[in-house]
């Protein structure tokens, strides 16, 4: 597969223990497919655990971080800033999108750019280092990586609550609320992701798609904001 485990050490400036994991984590399942390669050879498992470890690591750093805020504000911006989209971008900036395995169709498709394939990757990579009994080290690195993420959630916090935002302006109109419709669902069980459109007076304002139900909602939200002139 030509995996250079020199790669994942010089992104995350970790030390890797078990190769064959971070093989694992960087292999999409349309490559074992294409090989008839057993289905945990790829990183669904490892992307399963780490997870949850990204949101216990980021979880103790919004408690250490916001020690005023209550749980329902720290859940808000955690839920942002684990989100596909955070993590996409941080995996194309530090190079990991391009170390991931997959099958010939998939690249052509241009599967390797899509923010859920990168994001499942990412946290394959910390399940990996989390098995090499990396807890600290990952520690650390999430509290450098994600500290200007979180900045930015927590000062511009109109853009994040946009639903509320959103329903505030119309109420403020007419008194009716946006209604949010589902109007697509693609993937596997268990990395479905949702297309979800918003209307105002039965007219469709936006847009929008997220890996579930409620971040999609807050997308399109967020575009109908932009679009109506609420948020610049």
């Amino acid at each position: 597969m030509g995996f250079d485990k020199t790669a994942i050490e010089r992104i995350f400036k970790i030390p890797v223990v078990n190769v064959e994991n971070f093989q694992r984590a960087v292999t999409h399942s349309s490559y074992t497919k294409e090989n008839n390669m057993h289905f945990i050879e790829c990183y669904e498992r490892l992307e399963f655990l780490g997870d949850a470890v990204l949101k216990l690591t980021i979880s103790d750093c919004l408690f250490k971080k916001f020690p005023e805020y209550s749980e329902g504000a720290l859940s808000k911006i955690r839920s942002i800033v684990v989100s596909d989209a955070v993590l996409a971008e941080i995996a194309k900036k530090n190079g990991l999108s391009e170390l991931i395995i997959m099958s010939r169709h998939e690249e052509k498709q241009g599967c390797r750019n899509l923010e859920s394939v990168c994001a499942c990757a990412f946290e394959a990579v910390l399940g990996a280092y989390y098995l090499d009994g990396k807890f600290r080290e990952l520690l650390e690195y999430i509290n450098t990586t994600f500290a200007s993420y979180i900045e930015e959630v927590d000062s511009n916090s109109s853009k994040y609550n946009a639903k509320a935002v959103l329903q505030e302006y119309t109420q403020g109109l007419t008194k009716e609320t946006p209604v949010y419709r589902v109007v697509a669902e693609s993937g596997p069980a268990h990395k479905r992701e949702f297309e979800v459109e918003v209307s105002y007076q039965e007219n469709v304002i936006a847009k929008a798609t997220g890996r579930s139900k409620k971040e999609a909602e807050q997308k399109c939200a967020y575009e109908a904001c932009k679009i109506l002139g609420v948020i610049k």
